[in-house]
């Protein structure tokens, strides 16, 4: 007999994502120490999209910890990365936050819809929810996390950004 994710978590064993989590377009590859280094150097590799990384996604690549399956990655589409994933950190009493950004030449095409999806996918059969904070006048945004589920709205944090949540499925 097996525990189910919440008395893993609850436990203290973490669950691990896919190494590799895809969709139809997109390929969401965890960031390496490499690229990590890479990117918080300023230095660009060919398989990125010339806008990428943005600010925000070197400030992501902090993050990196290797073996650490919750951490950001790559959005890859094509052979492009145009844009980060990921989870600020492991689950804690099953739940955790996810963030995410494209270049502009990747958005307005159902990109971080896509993207998003695909890791909720993931963390979903692994019993974690997911939560979010975003700008309220970021509606773009607002409307991804709405799509892919996050309809729990758990008003405001210290900088005024919307946090919204993605109750598990039943």
């Amino acid at each position: 007999m097996t525990a189910d994710a919440g008395d893993a978590t609850d436990s203290g064993h973490v669950p691990s994502l896919p190494a590799l989590i895809s969709s139809e377009r997109l390929r969401l590859i965890p960031i390496s120490s490499a690229d990590a280094a890479d990117m918080l150097a300023g230095r660009h590799q060919d398989r990125w999209h010339p806008d990428y990384p943005r600010r925000d996604d070197v400030d992501a690549a902090t993050m990196v910890k290797d073996g650490d399956t919750w951490g950001p990655r790559h959005v890859v589409l094509g052979m492009l990365a145009v844009g980060s994933i990921g989870c600020f950190g492991p689950p804690v009493d099953g739940e955790t936050e996810v963030g995410y950004g494209l270049v502009e030449a990747a958005r307005g095409r159902g990109v971080a819809t896509e993207a998003l999806r695909a890791l909720v996918a993931q963390t979903d059969l692994v019993g974690i929810r997911l939560r979010a904070s975003v700008r309220p006048d970021n509606r773009a945004s607002v409307r991804v996390l709405a799509t892919c589920g996050f309809t729990e709205l758990r008003g405001s944090n210290e900088d005024g950004e919307l946090v919204m949540a993605r109750p598990l499925p039943a």
